[in-house]
């Protein structure tokens, strides 16, 4: 191997998770850039392997980035590895594989682990469809955005988030997506994983008394799965249809007319309400 960057997935929280071919190429590249190389030292030593690490994080990414990339350029392969699963993942990865990209140079990955796949897995919600959230901002307005814009998303949603803020993370979502199921998934692989399969109600209600621990990921089930055959929609939940399909690409008149088909509102009833926005 020489002059490439390899994004390396790494254990999530059980050691014996990682791969043949992720350890392959930690004994084999130049060096290692790491998020946490305290946290990454720890696995190097578990596996005997003797690399030179160089930290790359949030806070000196740019000039870190730069820096790596000039090294690869130079013949030297690196490996990119975060403290836990699948780098690039709400990390500063995709910052590093850009400046790679278009410095010309190869970007490989090497698969493993990923909290957001194991966490679908054993959610037993339905996982046909799903989006990933990340971390919902700290900042209050763009927090606010955020929320807004998955109350109508209809596929189930995975989010990051840290113990001392799911608190006030499961209240917001409950106030802005109303009652819905929820698995929440915490220390996979780890001695103490936990799946906590309840509803956002629940959840809020318990954490708002209970002190969190663990790293969370959260699956929430999507709107649509919240009708149910003797609940109809409203007709502003029809024109609310009518509009996610106009954002598919149908025109006013064809978005009017599919979701009157499946609410059972008359198409121009639905029309008038798009139409008045």
């Amino acid at each position: 191997m020489s002059g490439k960057l390899y994004i390396v997935g790494t254990p999530i929280g059980n050691l014996g998770d990682i791969s043949e071919r992720a350890l392959a190429t930690l004994k084999e590249c130049d060096f290692i850039a790491a998020e946490d190389t305290r946290v990454t030292l720890k696995l190097l030593n578990h596996f005997d392997i003797k690399k030179p690490l160089v930290s790359y994080h949030e806070h000196n990414k740019r000039e870190r980035g730069a820096m790596v990339a000039d090294r690869i350029l130079k013949g030297e392969t690196c490996a990119l590895v975060s403290d836990a699963g699948m780098p690039c993942i709400s990390d500063p990865g995709t910052e590093l594989v850009n400046t790679c990209i278009e410095r010309g140079i190869p970007v490989l990955a090497v698969p493993g682990p990923s909290a957001v796949i194991t966490a679908l897995a054993v959610s037993g919600l339905n996982v046909s469809r799903f989006t990933f959230e990340g971390f919902l901002s700290v900042n209050k307005s763009s927090r606010k955005k955020h929320l807004e814009e998955i109350k109508g998303e209809k596929r189930t949603m995975v989010f990051y988030e840290a113990p001392h803020k799911l608190p006030r993370t499961l209240k917001d979502l409950y106030e802005t997506l109303g009652d819905r199921r929820i698995a929440l998934v915490k220390e996979l692989t780890k001695i103490y994983e936990q799946v906590e399969r309840t509803t956002l109600a629940a959840a809020a209600e318990k954490y708002s008394q209970q002190k969190p621990k663990g790293e969370f990921v959260l699956i929430i089930e999507g709107r649509e799965e919240l009708k149910s055959e003797t609940e109809p929609l409203s007709a502003e939940d029809a024109a609310e249809l009518a509009r996610q399909y106009i954002e598919e690409g149908l025109s006013p008149t064809e978005a009017a007319k599919k979701a009157a088909k499946e609410s059972g509102h008359k198409k121009n009833d639905i029309y008038r309400l798009l139409t008045s926005d």
